[in-house]
């Protein structure tokens, strides 16, 4: 769970229902289109930041990467579901590549702290990059072998890849949380700082005004 307290009474407010759940969602892109899912810490910050990237048409919170289904935030939140806090990424690959988004992807979190990412911890909060084939798979594993070479993290990479698997769509408060609660005090002294951090290093294009 997120460390603050005043966290827990927000989601308990605005949940309303404590026993709601989360919905699958469709993997299949429009024609054109393409979908990619990562797992970085907290998914209000990973939404924020991929929805910044030109060629993203939208980026969805939800969990993946375990075996409870339609799990809802507080299952999650508890570390016995195997599912991570995920986004699954919508994009025009004639635009922005997926070799382009896993670059981001390790660019916005530190991928060397198991079961962690700042302040959260629990494995909710663990590294994974996900992959539909294999060239996918090659992308990722290069990548991950280009950093360790040229050691761009201090700490061994351990971030998990895993082939996609059923991404259930986060309550309907999860979704654009950080556009919604601009001056919530977790937004504005953990999500924005890593959002900018992110910017000062990404080398590729970002929306204007992001």
């Amino acid at each position: 769970m997120k460390l603050a307290s005043y966290i827990l009474v927000l989601f308990t407010v605005l949940s309303c229902n404590s026993n709601a759940q989360s919905t699958k969602l469709s993997l299949e892109p429009k024609k054109g289109k393409a979908i990619a899912v990562f797992a970085e810490g907290c998914f209000w910050c990973s939404e924020h930041i991929f929805e910044a990237v030109v060629g993203v048409d939208d980026a969805v919170s939800g969990y993946t990467g375990g075996t409870t289904k339609k799990p809802s935030y507080e299952q999650v939140s508890s570390h016995k579901t195997g599912h991570a806090e995920a986004v699954a990424v919508y994009y025009d690959p004639k635009v922005v590549s997926f070799k382009e988004l896993v670059d981001v992807f390790f660019a916005s979190h530190d991928p060397t702290t198991p079961n962690r990412q700042g302040p959260d911890v629990g494995s909710s909060y663990r590294s994974i990059v996900f992959y539909r084939n294999a060239e996918e798979k090659k992308i990722i594993l290069d990548k991950i072998t280009e950093l360790t070479a040229k050691k761009v993290f201090p700490n061994p990479i351990v971030t998990e890849v895993k082939p996609l698997m059923d991404f259930y769509k986060a309550e309907g408060y999860h979704q654009d949380y950080i556009k919604h609660h601009p001056n919530e005090p977790y937004v504005k002294g953990v999500s924005i700082p890593r959002y900018n951090k992110f910017k000062k290093t990404y080398k590729g294009k970002l929306k204007p005004n992001s």
